[in-house]
This record gives C-alpha cells, sequence and structure tokens, in this order.
C-alpha cells in the first residue's frame, strides 16, 4: 500500500505515540508486510525470532516492541504493541468508506465499458475500455479492471483479506490495503471471488482466463494466459507463472511459487513449489509419471503380500 504523498516519519511517531530511534528526518512512501516491503516502506514487529528479517528487509521504517539497535539509514519506532500500531496505521490512510449507492461516484469507468444493471462498484475503482461487467457483481474499493475484461455475473472482485492475528483474545482482523489489479483480456467466470491484498496487489495477468467459482486469495499474482478451471482455489501469497492450467477442484497451499507452464491434474492438491514445465497429479501433488508409477504399484500390493501372508 502507497500513500498519496511521503509522510515525515516523526509525524508519525506522534499518531502512534512511539519513542523514534534513527534518522528522524525519513519519509515514509508506503506500508507493507514485511516479505513484500521495499525502500521507503513501514512494517512491523513483535515476536522476537522475526526481529533480524524484519531489521535487515528494504523497510526504512520498523515499528517494534523492543529497543534495539537500529540499522543505518532506518527509523525504529518503538510501541507495546506493534500490530495494533500497524493495522491503525492502514486503517487511517486507507479508510473503509461504506456504499450509499451502487456505482460510487469516485469510480472511473471508460466510456465504452458495458455496466450490466445491479451491478455494484466501489470507491477508487477504475474500469477500463470495452471491459464488460456482467449484472450482479460486486467490485470493491481499490480494484483496477483494465481493457477488454469480462467478468461473469455474481462475481466479487477486491473482497477484504481472510487475514487475521491472533492473541489470547482471539483473532484480530487486519485492515486490508492493497488492491486487486487485472490486466487486458482477463476472463472471469461467475460466482468468483477474488480477494484484495492485505498491503500489496492481488494481480491476475494479461490474458487469463478463470472458470467458474474459483478463488483467489490475497496478495496472489497470476501470470499471464493461465488458464483455472472451476472450483481451483489460491491461497494467499501464492505466485503462479505463465502459461499455468489448474484443473478444477486444484487447490495450492499459501506462499508458494508455481513455475511457468504447470500443469496440475484435477482435484490435486499443492502443498510444495512446482517446477516449471511440468505436469502434476494427486494429493499431495506430484510429478504426474512418479504418481501414477507409484498408483500401479499400489493396485499390486495385495498381490505382494499375500505371497507372505496366508
Amino acid at each position: 500500500m502507497k500513500f498519496p504523498k511521503p509522510i515525515p516519519v516523526k509525524e508519525l511517531a506522534n499518531r502512534i505515540n512511539a519513542s523514534l530511534i534513527g534518522d528522524d528526518g525519513l519519509m515514509a512512501t508506503g506500508i507493507n508486510q514485511v516479505h513484500q516491503v521495499e525502500k521507503g516502506d513501514i512494517t512491523f514487529v513483535d515476536i522476537p525470532k522475526y526481529y533480524e528479517k524484519s531489521l535487515k528487509s528494504d523497510a526504512s521504517i520498523i515499528i517494534i516492541n523492543k529497543k534495539v539497535e537500529c540499522p543505518p539509514e532506518k527509523v525504529l519506532l518503538l510501541v507495546e504493541d506493534p500490530f495494533n500500531a500497524y493495522n491503525d496505521l492502514v486503517i487511517r490512510y486507507r479508510p473503509y468508506q461504506a456504499l450509499t449507492t451502487n456505482i460510487s461516484p469516485e469510480a472511473t469507468i471508460a466510456s465504452t465499458a458495458i455496466i450490466e444493471p445491479n451491478v455494484v462498484i466501489g470507491p477508487h475503482v477504475t474500469i477500463g475500455e470495452h471491459s464488460h461487467i456482467q449484472a450482479n457483481v460486486t467490485i470493491a474499493e481499490h480494484t483496477i479492471i483494465k481493457d477488454h475484461v469480462l467478468i461473469q455475473s455474481g462475481s466479487v472482485i477486491g473482497t477484504e483479506a481472510f487475514y487475521f492475528k491472533k492473541d489470547h483474545e482471539g483473532y484480530h482482523k487486519w485492515r486490508s490495503g492493497g488492491r486487486v489489479i487485472i490486466e487486458d483480456r482477463v476472463d472471469i467466470g461467475a460466482a468468483c471471488t477474488i480477494n484484495k491484498g492485505v498491503s500489496g496487489d492481488t494481480i491476475i495477468g494479461e490474458g487469463t482466463k478463470l472458470d467458474a467459482q474459483v478463488h483467489v486469495g490475497h496478495d496472489v499474482r497470476i501470470g499471464k494466459h493461465c488458464l483455472i478451471a472451476a472450483q481451483a482455489g489460491i491461497s494467499g501469497n501464492t505466485h503462479i507463472g505463465d502459461e499455468v492450467i489448474l484443473y478444477g477442484q486444484v487447490g495450492i497451499a499459501q506462499n508458494l511459487k508455481i513455475g511457468d507452464k504447470v500443469i496440475v491434474s484435477a482435484k490435486s492438491g499443492v502443498s510444495k513449489d512446482l517446477e516449471a514445465g511440468k505436469v502434476y497429479f494427486g494429493y499431495p501433488a506430484a510429478e504426474a509419471r512418479t504418481k501414477y508409477k507409484e498408483l500401479a504399484a499400489l493396485r499390486h500390493l495385495p498381490e505382494f503380500l499375500s505371497m507372505y501372508y496366508k
């Protein structure tokens, strides 16, 4: 998530009542989770085992709950509860805007776009040339839909990320400060759901086609010219390469990398990274040739065992 304009770190420290350690002349340009940060970003850490990762990240400003040595050209903002401080900043600079009309006056829609009845379009949405949004679609805040995109009836784009922090009181929801970006010539089938990023972008690449009832989690990045069949589910922060094919009911776990031109057969469950250019099958998914050999061997297991147990 990027701020509309840079924010002085002194202002941020005052806003969250933090002690400032380090370069007090820095300006914050955005706020992000640690695995997505860039120079100028704010991040937070509240667990000691992740201190080093956060301090060595590209983040310029780290909200932290323990006084430690500040790396050069960075700032530490010392607070008791870094998560709440971080979340409060996201809420302040990306406040939720409830709709009072079907199409927000803050949306930008190309004159050549087709918007059918009962479509709901939130604030800061952009819809490009010759895109077609069918009836009963919801497009939530901060979604960018580029040119020649088709979104079929009943889909919901830009839903809040399914992302919670647990403490002794239960689960606390993160405010989703990210966006959804749908690139040119993407087709999205009926009743699909696509979560916005927690702090970054969920991206559907140019020319990719989604069948009905596909779910795409937060911060997922899908490459160009992919085919994703019905009821596939892609968990948060997974990156999928170009020209990937996922057949029906494939499930992919979070934080994975799926290489270019991978094919995953129907009903497979993917729990680890997949190497480019191969066909995978099964649960857990493995290279198809290997998996089929294993299944063939299992069919002969009763015969083999009967030789020893009669």
